[in-house]
């Protein structure tokens, strides 16, 4: 008999239509989970007691990216432009379920948003507005340009050697002397890495674009990689994509595997 697929947990946020709330995942996020084997599990919020549930049928966990971003408050700052979105009710069971995902070794791939979001939930900071920040570029996209355009290639990223994201993209045609072209769509980024979070990429002016989490015991961690750029935008047609998305596949389909293996005993 063959084995179900695994379930990834993907977090939905909070809209507005018309004149009522709904909760909304974009499909490019869903189609990437789809490309990596598994199947999506659109999250609509949970309460806390609802957290054990969740993680008991997840597989994996894709933390998307958003409109929004993370409240300041979660590092210990006022908001510094209060006509940027925020959602609150996001924020309020990604960042408990991630710290339990990543003690539980659930493979987790965190986006944009979803990278922030590891970053704040581990006790990392964010800077609010990286292009007010000396030194730093701007790495907001132009949302006045067509999506493929917004959504093409801005500047390289530098691997950071001996790494998760060195060993996934091994051998991948695009990488040349450890560097690869992102699209670059973020007005927040990392300011303080958190602790037991390792920087796997940097952008040319220094900005941390993708991390991996170690954990500080002896149990080995699972895989644990988060973007700043957007690798599910026509994820199939890019090679790191693909490969990146194929990693996480790999992982979610071994943690069902153990997982299988305990419910069986």
């Amino acid at each position: 008999m063959s084995r179900p697929a695994p379930v990834v947990l993907v977090p939905s946020c909070q809209r507005e239509l018309g004149r009522h709330p709904f909760h909304v995942a974009g499909k490019k996020y869903l189609d990437a989970v789809r490309m990596a084997g598994c199947v999506p599990l659109v999250v609509p919020g949970a309460l806390p007691e609802e957290l054990d549930t969740l993680l008991d049928l997840a597989d994996g966990l894709l933390l998307t990216g958003s409109p929004s971003n993370v409240h300041p408050s979660h590092f210990g700052e006022e908001v510094l432009d209060p006509s940027l979105p925020l959602d609150p009710d996001r924020d309020a069971w990604t960042l408990p379920i991630i710290r339990r995902a990543l003690r539980e070794r659930v493979p987790v791939l965190g986006i944009c948003r979803g990278f922030q979001e590891v970053n704040v939930a581990m006790g990392g900071s964010l800077h609010q507005a990286v292009h007010q920040q000396p030194g730093l570029r701007d790495h907001r996209g132009d949302g006045t340009q067509p999506v493929e355009i917004e959504y093409g290639f801005s500047h390289p990223v530098h691997i950071q050697g001996g790494g998760l994201l060195e060993r996934t993209l091994d051998g991948v045609s695009v990488v040349e002397d450890g560097q690869f072209m992102v699209n670059s769509l973020h007005g927040q980024g990392v300011n303080r890495l958190a602790p037991n979070l390792r920087a796997e990429a940097l952008a040319p002016d220094g900005v941390v674009e993708a991390f991996t989490w170690t954990p500080d015991d002896d149990r080995p961690a699972a895989f644990s990689l988060c973007l700043q750029w957007h690798p599910e935008w026509l994820a199939a047609e890019n090679p790191v994509s693909r490969r990146l998305f194929e990693a996480f596949g790999d992982a979610c389909r071994t943690h069902r595997d153990q997982r299988l293996q305990r419910l069986n005993r």
